[in-house]
């Protein structure tokens, strides 16, 4: 199965055979990789290091269950209908203590957040608020998928900066703009996007040194930076670095969060930290989209951070993902050491390991080697702002179990040396 091919004759057979006009936005459309890809993991015996899904043992399903009987039964007048745009009040003061909890921001108020159908629907509405049609944001290489997708709805102009080691290239990122400076479009750049920590999907965290760097070039620019952060407090080891919103300030950063990896992705609560001018379009965006995130979900989440430390009780979860990290980067560290020019990261958090093939190799050709021995990942081209091949991949360890994550990389070399022999490589 190759991807290209697969995705144009499917769409391509849809835009001849249909009598519908659709817009030029609806022409530029196109099926998430991710979610076609994975649609092939779902066969028996399959093992997926693919989505990055949450382990459902780690969701509290009981707590919750207690609390959703007592809001509908006691709390329906708020529970059961519409809720105002900005979100229910009650989760919005519990975010604000978070806010202070984990990143140490204070001094805001509830006109600096907006809740959101889960951090999907924040980075779209930020491209609503943010982008117009031939402007450009600065991303990295790799990306996450998520933000390219939104991004490009807008016909953004990607300027693409590598990914090193500890974040972004600065030295490349101070060339872009110096390039769109010198030729009179620096108006046109809205921002620089950063997943700051334990990045989707190489598992990267920016560094601190990096971080300052960013603020200033923004400061000297007077750009704004949008702050992704949905795996921050999924911290295996070492220290939290401070935010870039906590070093810049609410006037210079954008912060987006969701509940989805520290409590459960079914309730799709994702948020916006921001400057009140900048809250208030993305109200009135979010109006035109879907009025108001729903009131039932909005209000458990609150109810459950009232009555339970939510950063206690995810620890349990971070114990069992830094064993499974561990597993994987042992049984990668045991299958494929002997190969020159491979490697991968050993992120200090997160869901995600980065595995990089000597260069030769592309990992979307090698996919269907992979679906041939029932072991599935994400190839590194989903990951790219423009086409173009990649030897990487996105393997997340959060959802198999330790026996199949074993089992898993163990498949992933034979379909390794499979495609490697096919290729003559």
């Amino acid at each position: 199965m190759f991807w290209h091919d697969f995705d144009n004759i499917i769409w391509g057979d849809l835009m001849q055979n249909t009598q519908f006009q659709f817009s030029k936005l609806a022409g530029k459309l196109k099926s998430s990789m991710i979610r076609e890809l994975l649609k092939y993991a779902n066969v028996p015996g399959a093992i997926s290091f693919g989505g990055g899904t949450p382990d459902p043992e780690t969701f509290p399903r009981h707590e919750l269950a207690q609390i959703a009987k007592e809001i509908i039964e006691n709390e329906y007048k708020y529970t059961l209908q519409y809720s105002v745009t900005e979100g229910d009040p009650e989760l919005i003061k519990q975010i604000l203590i978070l806010l202070k909890r984990v990143y140490d921001i204070d001094r805001l108020s509830n006109e600096n957040v907006l809740i959101t159908v889960g951090s999907q629907q924040a980075l779209e509405l930020v491209g609503k608020v943010l982008i117009d049609p031939g402007d450009y944001v600065i991303v990295g290489d790799p990306e996450y998928l998520g933000a390219l997708s939104a991004f490009r709805m807008r016909d953004t102009q990607f300027l693409v900066v590598k990914f090193d080691d500890d974040g972004p290239d600065i030295d490349m990122v101070k060339q872009k703009i110096k390039q769109l400076d010198d030729s009179g479009q620096i108006e046109y750049l809205k921002f620089i996007y950063v997943v700051s920590n334990f990045q989707n999907p190489s598992g990267i965290t920016t560094s601190l040194e990096k971080r300052k760097a960013l603020v200033e070039i923004a400061e000297q620019y007077d750009l704004l930076i949008v702050e992704d952060d949905p795996y921050g407090v999924l911290r295996f080891k070492g220290e939290m670095l401070p935010s870039l919103m906590k070093i810049g300030g609410v006037e210079r950063v954008v912060l987006l969060n969701t509940f989805s990896k520290i409590l459960c992705p079914g309730l799709r609560i994702g948020m916006i930290v921001a400057d009140k001018p900048i809250i208030r379009k993305l109200v009135l965006a979010k109006q035109g989209t879907d009025l108001c995130s729903p009131s039932l979900t909005m209000r458990l989440t609150a109810r459950y951070l009232e009555r339970y430390d939510v950063l206690e009780q995810i620890k349990p979860a971070i114990d069992l993902y830094r064993k499974k990290k561990d597993t994987m980067v042992k049984a990668l560290e045991e299958n494929f050491s002997d190969i020159i020019g491979a490697k991968w990261t050993n992120p200090e958090g997160g869901l995600f390991v980065w595995f990089t093939l000597p260069k030769s190799f592309d990992t979307m050709e090698m996919f269907r080697f992979a679906e041939e021995n029932k072991v599935f990942y994400i190839p590194g081209e989903a990951f790219k702002p423009f086409e173009e091949p990649s030897s990487s991949m996105r393997m997340s360890f959060c959802l198999p179990s330790i026996e199949d994550i074993h089992e898993g990389v163990k498949r992933l070399r034979d379909a390794f040396d499979k495609y490697r022999s096919y290729k003559g490589l």
